[in-house]
């Protein structure tokens, strides 16, 4: 019965509200347009002008030049009288009987009247008038003498716009300027520069159409978002127990796993108000602002309490705060932080107000942001696994109406390890556009396949010139990594080598990565024998080396380093890490070990390297004509798949195939391509890099 009535009270209270905006409609059914205050700026500007060139009197005075004044005018006694303007003009009266004859057509279309000059002729000076008039009408009786009058008039619209219209046009243009340079903030007012920027929706709002089922995924995180919005909606439910509602939670994870979109489908779930803004917003060149913003934030959030405020990307004002101004400190962007620590959990009490915040930087955020108090709660938003993938897939798949039957969410999400909801959606947009580039008439699988080569690859360059013993150099060097990796039992499989140059590599090896947790030794030294596997056949096999093994030795380098500093992996260094995860470089300017320290750490990873590397070189000796073999078909086919590696090198140590599926497009085999563990380049020192390792 209770839950009957609220609901009576509330459908009466929204039908106010339907009905007024059922009134702002336009008749044909579209929104009526709202009142525009330039309207009447726009009416009053061209009244003003009006007025300004408008003549008062009605009709317009035509210029003439003293010979006609004095010929036809003059002599014909057509003038009544004569009125000098401020000694500058001369105003001619013809005479009302005189107007009807032919030479003075030109003034028919004036209004007539006594007041009305129909000519006027500009004077040099007042003596020259006078003589000049004396001799024309010296011959005339003293009855017949044109009278002369002098008049001092002043131009009131000139007195008007010098005094007061041009004073508010300066002011205005300063207006104008100043908002420029505010950039719209506070409704686009100068004087709102330190008012919230925040956009404001609310459960009436229809543009937020997002809720958490077109969230696939991240099962953990949607647990603990949905337990805030159900605290919003439901606070007995946790308040009856002696619960507080948490104040913070902060989504932490990669670019493109989706953390803005989490937030996004809060503000469609969650029917309070729901406060969305960057951190950026907060910043100004103006000293002040960045606090202001924050206290007008959290004044606005609690009129509206109980209530959502998203603050994206935190860190742009999160950052830890330096120790010494002289060494890269920023005051106003502390001021702000300082501001927002104070408001989030401060003397002050803000119940009923719920901070959102999403980075992917959180080891640089300021320790105090992150307490308990303030982020109650630190989500972690990873990289999707392969039934997150799949999910993610469906979601994405649907807005793509024509797809063929041989495409389905599994097949592709075992293709994709590695990649964020991002590219997942990524790579469905472009195999439609790939689709539609080819005229098919359905989406193929083949599209997503090469989408898939296209976003992780780079696009391909058939043209590109390449000669025939760089190609063969090319080739003995990818198929150095595919001999190494394949008969190595704890290297990631390989499903794909080709040297069809692709963005900025000239020649790839596509591998599947197991998705692990954690990699053992053996697993970083095979792996890191794999990559030294193309640099080690062109020195066996060519007796020289090239430049593409640049990206090889960066990560080999790079994984070296790691076991030894971070992971501990180095019997004379002994079961120490380096590694600093807090990201605040506690160590400030010194290094955490001795010189001495210094030289063994590198003297253990070139000894790690040197072992990775003879072990690359005794397993192309042992297989060296199944390499020869595989160099050979390469530069015959220029693509081979896991199959032809088998075919050639028999299977893998440890019996485990990799997946694969491909298909006969014109003659040659396409396969369905994992995310590349890397790509080399026999001439070039810039390769696009995917790691396989952890």
């Amino acid at each position: 019965m209770d839950n009957e009535v609220k609901d009576e009270k509330q459908t009466a209270q929204e039908e106010p509200k339907k009905q007024e905006k059922q009134q702002e409609m336009h008749p044909l059914g579209k929104k009526a347009p709202k009142f525009n205050m330039n309207w009447i700026y726009g009416i009053i500007a061209i009244v003003l002008l009006g007025f300004m060139f408008m003549s008062p009197m009605g009709g317009e005075t035509i210029e003439i030049q003293w010979p006609r004044f004095e010929n036809e005018m003059l002599s014909n006694h057509d003038v009544s009288r004569i009125v000098v303007v401020n000694k500058e003009k001369a105003e001619v009266f013809i005479k009302p009987e005189k107007l009807n004859e032919a030479r003075y057509a030109d003034a028919a279309k004036q209004k007539p009247g006594a007041y009305n000059p129909q000519y006027f002729f500009t004077i040099g000076s007042v003596e020259m008038f006078e003589k000049k008039l004396e001799d024309a009408t010296k011959d005339y009786a003293p009855s017949e003498q044109v009278p002369v009058s002098y008049e001092t008039r002043e131009n009131n619209m000139n007195t008007i716009f010098n005094w007061i219209i041009f004073p508010l046009l300066l002011i205005g243009v300063w207006i104008f300027i100043f908002r420029r340079m505010a950039g719209g903030a506070g409704g686009g007012q100068i004087f709102n520069i330190g008012k919230s920027r925040a956009k404001m929706f609310d459960k009436d709002t229809s543009e937020i159409k997002v809720d958490f089922k077109d969230v696939a995924g991240l099962e953990e995180a949607k647990v603990e978002i949905k337990e805030i919005v159900d605290f919003l909606k439901n606070p007995q439910k946790y308040t009856q127990l002696g619960g507080k509602i948490p104040k913070g939670a902060l989504l932490v994870g990669p670019p493109g796993t989706g953390k803005t979109l989490l937030a996004k489908a809060v503000a469609g779930e969650a029917h309070v108000p729901f406060f969305s803004l960057s951190g950026s917003d907060f910043v100004e060149m103006f000293v002040g602002v960045g606090a202001s913003r924050v206290r007008d934030l959290f004044k606005q959030a609690k009129e509206k309490a109980p209530c959502i405020i998203f603050i994206d990307e935190i860190d742009a004002i999160g950052r830890a705060r330096g120790k010494n101004p002289n060494w890269g400190a920023n005051d106003e962007r502390e001021n702000t932080l300082n501001q927002l620590l104070t408001e989030m959990d401060g003397f002050g009490t803000n119940s009923g107000v719920i901070i959102l915040a999403a980075t992917n930087r959180a080891d640089i955020l300021d320790r105090a942001l992150m307490r308990a108090g303030r982020f109650d709660r630190q989500i972690h938003v990873e990289l999707p696994d392969l039934n997150e993938r799949t999910d993610i897939f469906k979601v994405h798949l649907r807005p793509l109406t024509k797809l063929a039957n041989d495409v389905t969410p599994e097949s592709l999400a075992k293709q994709t390890p590695g990649f964020s909801g991002a590219d997942i959606a990524n790579v469905c947009n472009e195999a439609a556009l790939i689709a539609a580039r080819h005229d098919k008439q359905k989406v193929e699988k083949q599209d997503f396949l090469d989408a898939i080569d296209r976003i992780v690859g780079g696009l391909e360059k058939k043209n590109k010139i390449i000669s025939a013993e760089e190609k063969k150099t090319i080739a003995y060097h990818e198929a150095g990594h595919a001999t190494v990796s394949w008969m190595l039992e704890h290297a990631n499989p390989l499903i794909k080598v080709t040297i069809v140059p692709r963005g900025q590599a000239l020649g790839a090896a596509w591998y599947l990565p197991e998705e692990r947790q954690l990699t053992t030794k053996e697993q970083l030294m095979e792996e890191m024998a794999a990559l030294l596997g193309g640099r080690a056949a062109e020195e066996l096999f060519f007796g020289r080396i090239s430049t593409g093994a640049l990206n090889d030795l960066e990560r080999t380098t790079k994984h070296a380093y790691a076991m030894v500093c971070y992971y501990g992996m180095s019997p004379k260094v002994g079961n120490l890490s380096y590694y600093d995860s807090s990201g605040q470089s506690e160590y400030s300017f010194a290094k955490p070990y001795s010189e001495e320290t210094a030289r063994t750490i590198d003297e253990e990873t070139k000894r790690i390297i040197d072992e990775a590397y003879a072990k690359a070189k005794e397993v192309l000796t042992k297989y060296e004509d199944q390499h020869h073999q595989l160099a050979n078909l390469l530069l015959e086919r220029e693509v081979l798949f896991a199959e032809d590696l088998e075919k050639i090198l028999g299977p893998r140590p440890n019996g485990k195939t990799p997946y694969y599926e491909h298909q006969q497009v014109n003659g040659k085999p396409q396969a369905e391509n994992a995310e590349p563990a890397e790509s080399k380049d026999a001439e070039s020192d810039n390769d696009k890099t995917e790691n396989s390792a952890e």
